[in-house]
């Protein structure tokens, strides 16, 4: 906890002066007691904290009142006072701010700060002179009463609050012989009702929670242990899956028992007492066997050749190296399994007819849970771990696959919100990013493009964006066909955060060298980049210009961005300071500079040169190389021209030799090599003029 850090005031003989040291106490006292919207947990122990700071207030404005001196004995105690004060400050706040999920885990923890906070308090009366205070009686006597209650006060610990946190773990897969035989489920109504009497109502509350808990997970990564950041990272796993499920369509949705209490927990498969062995199911069809394992299909997938296998089995397939269809011998442009719902709502009829169980036996997986078990028991130990890491890998594949499906069949509003859900999965972890798109979440995001509706294109362009940090996504991207969708949206998208968000799309693709040409090819993706970069906001524009650079690393690209217009909005961004992007702009001209057409079309700049020279002196330093990388091929090229324009500014030459002297050793080379055509130049004139 934040409050467990702040060390409390060193008292030495530099004490506040009497007035500073009253007014702060007042002051951080009203902060205390004016505080508002209190958390639900640590109830007791926050209010009855802020009573005895109402109470101490009370003295203090009273001293400050009198205006008397105050006895040099009591300095000491007040400047106690004030550092006990200030932490407990810290801690309310730290349990107003932080995640409610993980100040329950905690509460013995926290529990005990108050506690030693309180015994503090006592510490500090002990050597209070109240006697030689000027207070009244009524004050004398309730300080008095503070002082024996903060003595006699034991630790207090909410019951309530234990029971909670027991209910979360026992629905989390604690090690209990009923969650052993029945590993993989979780009662979403017990878990809704534990979230929800802790504070955790709706979408929202959800939202900031996870936010929180990301918050906490990086500030104990660096001290707090891979458990404990395992158990955070866990506890996100089940508040995203919780609110994927709850919440998806709106307001809390309300699902059938079933659905309620036989979701699966990220911690396992789906389990059934009364499945059976894969050789007591009756005759299964031909078209609901995988071709791999030849057993009824569990999880239908498509891959790339168009055919349909079991998931785990096709996954095993693809990750021992394989890059064909078993099937066909066809070589699968990419590995993204998408899911086959037509063929499982088919299977699901045909199971309830012939009474075949949906779901995995528990016989098939025994063997698994036997190898496994003394890895289990080990976790199962360790009292403060709450669940495997892999835990958190499955809580994204359920999620994942549960709103692919609300993205395939769901209505507009529903598929709006499940599109932004994959946006805010995908934004963290590679292996986030990695597990929607193998739950196939990719093609009917690119389908959604198209949609009119703005909150639909923007998710779905944003979580194509956060997809594609992740390698492999860029390459299933492509091969679902996105380029030409992505650039409708870059060129007239209905928002202008979805056009923005669009280029930064196309940087993130055309990192890989083939996606450059690719996309240079299309005759609208280079001239809509460049209509951002004339129309977009600061943030967008700076996409524009690093998405056009990465283009331009490819020659033939080059042409195409002086063709479509690049060059002057690239030179007046140059001096436009609230645009923000001086660095970005000068790199895409440097690079234009490259083919003839881009030199061509920036020597016809008359302002240019004398802008070029100002960077050179308040440029950065990655600025400056390309500054004097622009000079030095205009002056290669403009000769004599450009170089009397650069004698003719008085700043040039100095500016010159002070990066010649200090820049970087590419600067320094190109500030001589300029220096040099300059006293070429000189010469010359020399001769002609003799």
């Amino acid at each position: 906890m934040e409050a467990a850090l702040v060390p409390p005031l060193m008292v030495s003989t530099g004490f506040l002066p009497t007035g500073s040291l009253l007014q702060s106490l007042v002051h951080i006292c009203n902060e205390v007691c004016s505080m508002e919207k209190l958390p639900v947990l640590q109830g007791r122990n926050i209010s009855t904290m802020i009573r005895r700071i109402k109470l101490l207030a009370s003295l203090f404005e009273e001293i400050q009142e009198s205006d008397g001196p105050l006895p040099p004995s009591s300095i000491l105690c007040l400047t106690e006072l004030f550092s006990v004060i200030r932490r407990a400050k810290f801690l309310i706040q730290d349990c107003k701010d932080g995640s409610s999920l993980w100040g329950l885990m905690q509460t013995e923890l926290v529990s005990n700060q108050f506690y030693v906070l309180v015994k503090e308090l006592g510490r500090a009366h002990d050597i209070l002179p109240l006697s030689l205070l000027n207070v009244t009686a009524d004050i004398k006597e309730q300080i008095e009463l503070l002082h024996r209650q903060a003595k006699r006060t034991e630790l207090f610990i909410d019951l309530k609050e234990l029971q909670r946190r027991e209910e979360l773990l026992v629905l989390m897969g604690s090690n209990s012989e009923k969650n052993r035989k029945n590993k993989g489920f979780i009662d979403l109504v017990k878990v809704r009702d534990v979230l929800s009497s802790i504070g955790l109502r709706n979408a929202v509350d959800y939202e900031e929670e996870t936010s929180k808990l990301e918050a906490e997970a990086h500030k104990q990564a660096g001290s707090g242990g891979l458990i404990v950041v395992s158990n955070i990272n866990n506890l996100i796993s089940l508040v995203s899956y919780c609110k994927t499920i709850i919440f998806i369509d709106g307001e809390i949705e309300k699902p059938c028992k079933e659905d309620m209490k036989l979701h699966c927990l990220p911690s396992g498969r789906f389990y059934d007492h009364s499945s059976s062995s894969q050789s007591l199911i009756p005759n299964v069809p031909d078209e609901f066997r995988c071709p791999i394992s030849l057993d009824l299909i569990r999880d239908p997938v498509i891959v790339a050749s168009g055919h349909t296998y079991d998931r785990n089995s096709i996954a095993q397939w693809i990750n021992s190296g394989h890059q064909t269809c078993p099937k066909s011998g066809q070589k699968l442009i990419h590995m993204a399994l998408i899911p086959n719902y037509a063929l499982r709502s088919l299977m699901q009829q045909w199971c309830e007819e012939n009474n075949v169980p949906t779901t995995e036996s528990s016989q098939s997986s025994s063997s698994d849970l036997a190898r496994s078990s003394s890895k289990r028991e080990l976790y199962e130990n360790a009292v403060d771990h709450i669940s495997v890491v892999k835990a958190a890998a499955d809580a994204v594949k359920l999620t994942a696959e549960f709103l692919v499906g609300k993205l395939a069949t769901g209505s507009p509003d529903i598929q709006r919100q499940a599109a932004y859900e994959l946006r805010l999965l995908a934004k963290t972890g590679m292996d986030n990013r990695r597990i929607i798109a193998e739950a196939g979440a990719i093609p009917f995001l690119v389908t959604l493009l198209r949609s009119h509706e703005p909150r639909i294109q923007e998710n779905a362009v944003t979580a194509l964006l956060n997809l594609s940090i992740y390698n492999n996504n860029k390459i299933l991207i492509m091969a679902a066909g996105a380029i030409d969708e992505i650039v409708n949206v870059l060129e007239s998208g209905n928002t202008m955060e979805a056009r923005e968000n669009a280029a930064a799309a196309i940087f993130s693709l055309s990192m890989i060298d083939d996606c450059k040409i690719t996309i240079g090819k299309r005759p609208r993706a280079i001239p809509a980049l460049v209509g951002l970069l004339k129309e977009g906001t600061p943030a967008g524009k700076k996409d524009a210009a690093v998405a056009l650079f990465n283009l331009a690393l490819y020659n033939a690209n080059k042409v195409s961005i002086v063709f479509a217009g690049a060059v002057p909005l690239l030179i007046e961004l140059l001096m436009d300071d609230k645009a923000g992007i001086t660095d970005d702009a000068l790199a895409l001209l440097a690079q234009i500079l490259g083919c003839s057409e881009g030199l061509q079309e920036i020597g016809k700049s008359r302002i240019l040169v004398p802008i070029l020279i100002d960077l050179l002196r308040f440029g950065s330093p990655k600025g400056k190389e390309n500054a004097i990388t622009l000079l030095l091929g205009l002056c290669k090229d403009g000769g004599e021209e450009v170089a009397r324009r650069l004698l003719m500014n008085p700043r040039s030459i100095p500016s010159l030799q002070s990066l010649a002297a200090d820049g970087s050793l590419k600067a320094r080379r190109k500030a001589d090599a300029v220096l040099r055509l300059l006293n070429r130049c000189c010469f010359q004139s020399h001769d002609q003029i003799g």
